[in-house]
């Protein structure tokens, strides 16, 4: 970021650069500290807020966004011209808090800049975002933005809302009926909000009541569903998988798996939201842990000179500002695009094992034409999985447990040795060195016990694998008997 930038009273702009500044020091910090015995890189713990710990709060505030046109210039400012709660009703540390935050999501609502023209036509859009603050805490934003009930010529308006949950679609329903309430009046945005606020967030598969009453209409029961799958809640594939073919996604996935510098590019904020959030949760049971900004407003353009791996959106007008960058991927979702990949490293396409590359194109073959968002989800989601089950799946058969209730020990040459097939172990030595891998096995160690989806799928995997060796008359040696039970060390 330039001096100059720094200087002003860009609250939002050294939010990120200290952020970047951070991350700057840890990527260094990782490469030194990294012992050759140990290829896995040496990763703080990043303080992530999570959605349990406020599990009765749907969201923390709704704001609405205007366009203000400055005095004796042409350019529009965005501003908040409607804020639920009000900062008023906060304690003054948290509101000055808040107020920091506030000046980010005007960047984010708008993130094209001050070069706006009023507007007779305009069609509806909703996107999201992510805020991390300096200590890697994150909330997810919601941003819908449409042209406002009038006549004549006028800027769009958003409406954002800021919350600890990460639910798309939830919020994208939340958001109609703000909408239906604000072409009646602002003021009938406030009860309806107030209510939500006040309901208790529901579990996974289940559904909450909101009563609001409407005049001419009585009062009305909105049901809120949350999907079975939390861990999908966030998702629509349809869109990645609009924007690329199934080839063009595994190189994606093969990129972002060992993670590399990443851009996306397209017109729509939408587009770019809803596919770095597809891409996110191709890693499932990993995380993304470094940088990620699905749209990257104008003023930060130069986060994609940041050395540390990320992910970010970055709409097709600023290509000229990303082009010159090397040693990354750059892909253009824009329909009809001549070169999806702008520019790429050029092993994409060899990172991934072969006969895995094969099953993965196989099992997302499954798919049809006519699949619910839900349906598509479980197609891409488990094929993805499957993919981590058979690369690094039998990782706990190579965790030493200790007594005592002392952490365990992950042994990582055995477990490298053990891969299967052999044509996997390159990939796997390239994978365990990531931070996301290294943050997982750490969890892992700690938890002497592992329950979830991940370890369940493990369980089937291994149990088929029993059954396909013993039609075959096949039976484990005592060595091989021993390598797939954990070691416990006394």
């Amino acid at each position: 970021m330039s001096n100059e930038r720094d200087a002003g009273d860009h609250g939002p702009m050294k939010l990120f650069t200290t952020m970047f500044s951070s991350l700057q020091e840890k990527f260094h910090r990782d490469r030194s500290d990294r012992d050759s015995t140990l290829p896995r890189p040496i990763a703080p713990a990043l303080v992530v807020t999570s959605a349990q710990n406020q599990s009765h709060l749907f969201f923390e505030y709704l704001v609405v966004v205007s366009l203000r046109k400055k005095r004796g210039e042409g350019t529009y400012e965005p501003q908040i011209t409607y804020q639920f709660p009000k900062l008023a009703n906060m304690r003054r540390s948290q509101r000055e808090e808040e107020e920091k935050s506030l000046k980010a999501i005007l960047l984010f609502c708008f993130p094209e800049g001050v070069n706006w023209a009023p507007l007779t036509e305009y069609a509806s859009e909703t996107f999201s975002f992510v805020l991390t603050e300096v200590d890697g805490s994150r909330r997810n934003g919601y941003c819908r933005r449409l042209l406002p009930s009038g006549k004549g010529a006028r800027p769009p308006e958003a409406y954002c809302i800021i919350s600890q949950v990460a639910c798309f679609g939830l919020f994208s329903k939340i958001f109609d009926e703000v909408e239906k309430r604000r072409q009646i009046s602002m003021a009938m945005i406030y009860p309806f909000m107030q209510s939500l606020r006040e309901a208790p967030f529901p579990a996974p598969g289940n559904t909450v009541k909101i009563k609001s009453f409407i005049p001419e209409s009585g009062t009305e029961v909105i049901s809120l569903t949350r999907p079975l799958d939390s861990w999908l809640e966030h998702v629509d594939f349809r869109t990645l998988f609009r924007c690329l073919t199934d080839e063009e996604v595994l190189r994606v996935f093969a990129s972002t798996v060992l993670e590399r510098r990443i851009i996306f590019m397209a017109d729509e904020l939408s587009t770019l939201s809803q596919v770095l959030h597809a891409v996110a949760a191709l890693l499932y049971p990993f995380t993304w842990q470094h940088t990620f900004i699905s749209i990257v407003p104008s003023v930060l353009i130069d986060v994609v000179m940041a050395p540390t791996p990320y992910l970010l959106g970055v709409q097709k007008n600023k290509l000229d500002d990303v082009i010159d960058q090397s040693d990354m991927l750059i892909v253009d979702l824009t329909e009809g695009a001549e070169n999806t990949f702008i520019t790429c490293i050029g092993d994409e396409s060899t990172i991934l094992p072969e006969k895995l590359q094969e099953e993965l194109l196989q099992a997302l073959c499954c798919r049809k034409d006519n699949s619910t968002s839900e349906e598509l989800n479980k197609v891409v989601s488990e094929a993805f999985l499957s993919f981590f089950v058979k690369t690094v799946g039998h990782f706990p058969s190579h965790v030493k447990r200790r007594s005592g209730g002392q952490p365990g020990v992950f042994q990582i040459n055995s477990f490298c040795k053990a891969s299967e097939p052999k044509a996997s172990r390159q990939f796997v030595k390239r994978f365990i060195q990531t931070q996301m891998f290294d943050l997982f096995i750490q969890e892992v160690e700690r938890q002497p016990t592992q329950e979830g989806f991940f370890h369940q799928k493990i369980a089937e995997y291994q149990q088929s694998k029993k059954k396909e060796k013993a039609k075959r008359g096949w039976f484990p040696s005592t060595h091989q008997y021993l390598a797939q039970k954990p070691i416990v060390m006394q």
